[in-house]
């Protein structure tokens, strides 16, 4: 199929192109960006007028779900709510149900992802089987199933032994790591230490939690001589671990970062009296690490926003809030909150698109492989994963608005700036949105 969008602003923050152009695209690969040759003759044209082109979002952390847990999301439900979104490419993290510790239980989910061809789908398989924290997995099988890294979700690993086998192995092997850095002891609480935990009698998760873990986790790479292997710190929530990762990342270590679209936005504060749509994790904490977050994002020191998108049914949610599954329905708010972020800290739409696109394609990086190696960028002979956005589009977040099968989120009734009106992935319209003409 051979498609035309025309007359749109296209920014591509990993070329650092910003202007008005048109993308052509065949055979699924961008051929063309800017003049078209007179001879393509596309089967379907798209109007871009007054919208921004630019590479499909690539989100970085996205529970889909299934297996096992199919209740509260399906890969039919969560990977069009991704399309929705603008996302064209999701990493997901094993903690599913079986845990993905076996090559053929990553084999299942990719072939399913692909049959839907709504978003290209990277998992992350288990560091230590079913993330057990005793013994490591297979790695090298699990890469040859398709998984771009290995971590244990929100299982921390007790035994460090065991945690600087796994570095050791992964850095002999060029494989990256990806944990949250949390102390096991320390993390047990539902909100962070603090005086709206004391006064609302719940039980507090310290930001030492964090940093205790990241010392510990700074420590044992520093210990391997040679090369040490590639860690990405999922969800940082601290302005105490901020500082801890720019030092560093300062001093050479090979650590790459994200932070939520939850601990950017909000605070402790926003649990108000009890509401469970604000039971997550990292729980929200105060404003100055919410400040922190944002300006570690803004220069750098982070290198990606996530959605942190983890669907929770209603049994699930509607309980007190120190018994409600902590998580959020986010994936398809991710653009817009990049966005809210940008226009409220005064940064161009550019930056909002590159913590999305270029910044988690770094993350990714040789993990990828070379068939998806342009994944996060347009760049001729690339794949044509796209996404058409109008930067002045608002619309209000609600549970009807939403395709995920998880309809809770803390950001219900906020609005966002910008509407997604089609998403492209390999050159197949994974979204179009109502009323978009999208034809020859």
């Amino acid at each position: 199929m051979k498609i035309l969008i025309k007359n749109g602003r296209v920014i591509d923050p990993a070329s650092g192109r910003d202007e008005m152009a048109d993308v052509a695209i065949a055979a699924g690969r961008i051929i063309a960006i800017g003049r078209v040759a007179d001879d393509f003759h596309p089967t379907r044209t798209l109007d871009a007028s007054g919208c921004v082109v630019a590479p499909g979002l690539v989100d970085l952390g996205v529970r889909l779900k299934e297996p096992g847990q199919e209740h509260a999301g399906m890969l039919e439900s969560e990977t069009a709510a991704a399309a929705a979104g603008g996302v064209t490419s999701l990493v997901c993290p094993p903690d599913t149900e079986p845990v993905l510790d076996e090559p053929g239980l990553v084999d299942m989910l990719r072939f399913r992802a692909e049959k839907l061809h709504r978003t290209r789908v990277f998992p992350i398989g288990a560091l230590t089987r079913g993330l057990g924290g005793e013994v490591l997995t297979e790695m090298a099988e699990l890469t040859e199933a398709g998984c771009v890294g290995f971590g244990q979700a929100e299982v921390p690993i007790q035994n460090t032994q065991v945690l600087l086998r796994a570095l050791q192995y992964a850095a002999t092997f060029g494989y990256t790591v990806w944990l949250r850095p949390q102390d096991l002891w320390l993390g047990k609480g539902v909100a962070a230490s603090g005086p709206l935990a004391t006064r609302l009698g719940l039980a507090g998760v310290p930001s030492a939690a964090e940093t205790i873990a990241l010392h510990t986790l700074f420590e044992l790479m520093r210990s391997i001589k040679g090369n040490a292997a590639h860690v990405h710190l999922c969800r940082l929530s601290s302005a105490a671990g901020v500082a801890l990762v720019r030092a560093a990342k300062a001093e050479g270590l090979p650590i790459t970062c994200d932070v939520s679209v939850h601990n950017l936005h909000l605070t402790d504060v926003d649990i108000g009296f009890y509401d469970s749509r604000y039971r997550l994790q990292p729980p929200l904490r105060q404003q100055r690490d919410r400040d922190a977050l944002r300006a570690a994002l803004a220069d750098g020191t982070v290198d990606a926003l996530v959605s942190d998108h983890n669907p929770v049914d209603s049994d699930a949610k509607t309980l007190p809030f120190a018994e409600a599954d902590p998580g959020a329905t986010a994936v398809e708010l991710l653009l817009g909150l990049a966005c809210s972020w940008a226009q409220q800290d005064g940064l161009g739409l550019a930056q909002a698109l590159g913590v999305l696109t270029s910044g988690p394609q770094r993350v990714l990086g040789a993990s990828l492989g070379t068939l998806q190696a342009s994944v996060g960028q347009l760049a001729v002979g690339g794949a044509a994963d796209v996404v058409v956005f109008h930067p002045d589009a608002p619309w209000t977040v609600t549970p009807s608005t939403l395709l995920s099968q998880g309809k809770h989120t803390p950001f219900e009734g906020h609005e966002l700036p910008v509407s997604v009106r089609a998403t492209l992935v390999g050159g197949q319209a994974a979204h179009v949105a109502d009323g978009v003409a999208f034809g020859a």
